[in-house]
């Protein structure tokens, strides 16, 4: 037997025909059983409560559902409110007995009304994650035995949270794990610096920063450095992201402010994707050879404030390019010079001098 919420058809119809589910909940059961806990002495409701997870589910028991609208029986995929409130054990199962925390923490502090998301299921066994509106209705605030609620299905918006999540954590993988060193940094500052130096009518930025060698340490100063991988940490030897951050100066050495040059004269002619080899540091202060890209995303291409770079250790390569070339000019077994090196002296002397010149 439906019970009566109001006099006259008027609220009733709206209550009917709400276009959101609505219940009408007695919550009164729920008011005796928090009485009877604070009588034997509970005070911290959360820490009694999980101290044995059957204390919920006499906590959702309590609640009595006296009415609920139409949509509600759409949603929950039920043909009447009899099916639904003798089913209701299959609506309120599972994780919901622990997303009921924050609307029963909310009653016990004494407040009158929450809002928190909660899991549901439909008679057909769909999982539905819900958001929870509740109000205990005037005139009732003592006992608790009418208490509007609202649900609302948010199950598409979750699944669309949790599939952005996903995709990040994908990302982030991605980016953690890959056997290349990345960094992520911020060039904003550094193209702040070029455009001053475009709005003073310079046009000639390799002489300028031949004039103004300072230019170029200014431009390194002005790089944020965002986050980096694993695999950097390893490549220079550091054990945290805060050290190598911390120790930049020891890895990006005065050599490295010549390749430095070379790639802002890259940024002032428009090439926003670079390839350099170049010379870093461990923290150790071995020298590491590297090939470098550059590759300012097109979603920042107006501020350059996201900049990806990939560092590849090319240091063993050129080791064996250096012992090649020294077999090259030198005996294997002696070690000495060779005629290979000799005649290359020879050549170079006759091109460049100095005159006069003696062979002793």
């Amino acid at each position: 037997m439906a019970v009566s919420l109001a006099q006259g058809l008027d609220f009733e119809d709206m209550f009917d025909m709400a276009p959101v589910s609505l219940w009408m909940e007695d919550y009164s059961g729920l008011q005796q059983l928090f009485d009877q806990w604070r009588a034997e002495g509970v005070t911290n409701l959360l820490a009694f409560l999980q101290e044995d997870p059957a204390r919920l589910q006499r906590c959702s028991k309590a609640y009595r559902v006296l009415r609920v609208n139409q949509f509600t029986l759409d949603l929950f995929k039920a043909p009447d409110q009899h099916t639904l409130q003798t089913r209701l054990d299959e609506v309120f199962r599972g994780d919901m007995h622990h997303t009921i925390l924050v609307e029963l923490l909310a009653m016990w502090n004494g407040e009158l009304s929450f809002t928190t998301r909660s899991v549901n299921y439909d008679l057909q066994g769909r999982r539905i994650d819900v958001e929870v509106n509740a109000r205990v209705l005037p005139g009732y605030e003592n006992c608790w035995s009418r208490v509007l609620v609202s649900l609302k299905d948010v199950t598409a918006e979750v699944h669309s949270i949790e599939q952005i999540q996903r995709s990040e954590q994908y990302a982030r993988d991605l980016f953690e794990h890959s056997p290349i060193s990345l960094w992520v940094e911020d060039f904003s500052g550094v193209k702040r610096l070029l455009d001053e130096v475009r709005a003073k009518g310079i046009t000639d930025f390799k002489t300028f920063l031949k004039v103004h060698p300072e230019f170029v340490k200014r431009c390194l100063q002005e790089i944020v450095v965002i986050d980096v991988n694993q695999q950097t940490l390893e490549m220079f030897g550091a054990v945290t992201k805060i050290e190598l951050i911390e120790n930049l100066p020891k890895i990006l050495r005065t050599e490295m402010h010549e390749s430095f040059a070379n790639q802002l004269q890259g940024l002032w002619d428009g090439e926003l994707v670079q390839q350099r080899e170049v010379v870093n540091y461990a923290l150790n202060g071995d020298a590491l050879y590297i090939h470098l890209e550059l590759s300012i995303l097109t979603s920042h291409a107006k501020n350059w404030g996201l900049v990806l770079m990939s560092l590849v250790n090319i240091t063993a390569r050129k080791q064996a390019e250096a012992y090649l070339e020294y077999l090259g000019k030198h005996d294997v077994l002696t070690q000495l010079r060779n005629r290979a090196f000799y005649m290359e002296e020879l050549n170079r002397l006759s091109r460049k001098g100095p005159w006069p010149l003696s062979v002793v």
